[in-house]
């Protein structure tokens, strides 16, 4: 008889951590005493104002789990853009624009150094994954072996050119912050210029990491942490050969479309168009779409096919949304989220509003590895979150940006995200071996982030640029 294997730890399907939250918070309910922080007449909480109920307004499960509906009505605006703007990108990816841009670049930049084809590699897997970033990105570390191959480089490499960039990206992207700008009630990419600029900082910071790296390795390939599992310098790493891209103006207007599509509701928004931010960033990413399906041959069956594929993708998502907002509901009915947010905000109330910030990025960062899901990390920590920033005196836009530097960086090492470790299958990277490269330079991340968040606050950033 063959031995049972083991089954190692798996985290739950996000359905039920979500299901099992809004139990868990009906049952705090009756055990947490209620209390409310006054309000002023816009409804903004009064931080020195609160005071404990003395009576308890428990929710029993059964009227939490009836809240979810009700959640999904109030959760309709953002569960619905979340939903379009997914199918639109999908139809964005399937005219492989950016595919096209990278095998035109790479192919172009071929005979012009290593270090200029790195860079050139690099930076545009940044790109491409902060305005298309998913776990369809594991396809791309190909290309990254591709370069190892022809420049002969070891595995970390090819994962330096391709996966590492590409979350970097994932995790700072000016687009990135949508479903979180939505939980919170901000402008929807709000703060577009600021964070497109730190994405670029980290983006130079990132390319310097890996041009170290192959600069020690090309000196010494002994150096090279995969030197003891077998890598030479002149063992070949499986790749296909580099073919070149045609660059027509067909693929530069889809890429100026795309682009254009976030710019044009950014300046919308900026402006105070008459509509709402909504419902023109809905027809826009639309028509958008239609058009960019044209452009590339697409048939008006083959547009529908992949906008409906695009459009289920994100049902679910938007159905955690709802049920986040339940468990917002639930904690404001049983009238315990203004006494959980008290508690936490006591010890913090007598020190910099810096610390804070810097404390928040902090507990998420610790969580990603956990929860790599953005959206089940949202729907968890936002309801909570959001007073949090109200009672301390911190901009909305403050918390989101604190939310995504602590969601961003520890993806890449997480062994619970699949973007990662199939991408380490892929590349023949140990998860090990890999842990060993990346952590110091996911810790200087992180600390740039500290750096940029500390400096954000002290000049009393609020993200209207």
């Amino acid at each position: 008889m063959e031995k049972a294997k083991k089954k190692g730890f798996k985290m739950p399907h996000l359905l039920w951590i979500m299901a099992g939250l809004i139990l868990v918070y009906s049952l705090l309910t009756y055990i947490i005493p209620a209390g409310q922080y006054s309000v002023d007449e816009s409804g903004a909480i009064l931080s020195d104002q609160f005071r404990y109920l003395g009576c308890q307004t428990p929710v029993n499960p059964i009227a939490a789990f009836l809240n979810i509906y009700q959640g999904m009505v109030e959760s309709g605006n953002i569960i619905f853009i979340v939903m379009i703007c997914g199918a639109c990108i999908e139809v964005s990816m399937a005219t492989k624009c950016f595919d096209k841009l990278l095998d035109w670049a790479l192919y172009k930049f071929r005979d012009s150094g290593q270090t200029m084809l790195i860079t050139v590699t690099f930076c545009l897997m940044v790109y491409l994954g902060a305005f298309g970033g998913s776990d369809a990105l594991i396809a791309i570390v190909p290309i990254g072996i591709l370069f190892a191959k022809k420049m002969k480089l070891d595995p970390i490499c090819a994962m330096g050119m391709s996966t590492f960039a590409t979350l970097i990206g994932f995790g700072t992207g000016p687009t990135k912050t949508m479903v979180v700008q939505g939980l919170m009630g901000t402008r929807l990419y709000g703060a577009f210029a600021s964070r497109f600029i730190f994405m670029n900082c980290f983006m130079a910071v990132g390319l310097l990491m890996v041009l170290s790296y192959v600069k020690k390795i090309q000196a010494d390939p002994k150096k090279s942490l995969m030197y003891q599992e077998g890598w030479r310098p002149g063992v070949e790493i499986s790749g296909e050969e580099l073919k070149g891209g045609s660059m027509n103006w067909r693929v530069a207007a889809n890429l100026f479309l795309f682009i254009g599509q976030f710019v044009f509701v950014v300046l919308y928004g900026l402006l105070g168009g008459s509509y709402s931010t909504y419902a023109v960033m809905a027809a826009v990413m639309m028509g958008v779409a239609v058009v960019q399906g044209i452009l590339a041959g697409m048939s008006a069956d083959e547009i529908g096919n992949i906008f409906v594929k695009g459009l289920a993708g994100m049902a679910f998502v938007g159905f955690v949304i709802g049920m986040a907002r339940t468990v917002s509901i639930v904690l404001a009915d049983g009238s315990v989220l203004h006494t959980i947010v008290y508690a936490l905000t006591v010890p913090l109330s007598g020190l910099p509003a810096w610390v804070s910030t810097i404390g928040m990025m902090l507990v998420i960062t610790l969580i990603n590895p956990i929860i790599p899901s953005a959206t089940s990390k949202a729907a968890i920590l936002i309801p909570i979150v959001k007073p949090i920033g109200e009672v301390l005196g911190l901009a909305p836009e403050m918390m989101v940006q604190a939310f995504q530097f602590g969601d961003g960086f520890t993806n890449i090492v997480s062994p619970l995200l699949g973007w990662t470790v199939g991408s380490l299958a892929m590349a023949g990277v140990s998860i090990q071996t890999w842990m060993k490269w990346a952590v110091p330079k996911v810790v200087c991340l992180i600390g740039l982030a500290c750096l940029i968040m500390f400096g954000l606050t002290v000049t009393g950033w609020t993200g209207a640029f």
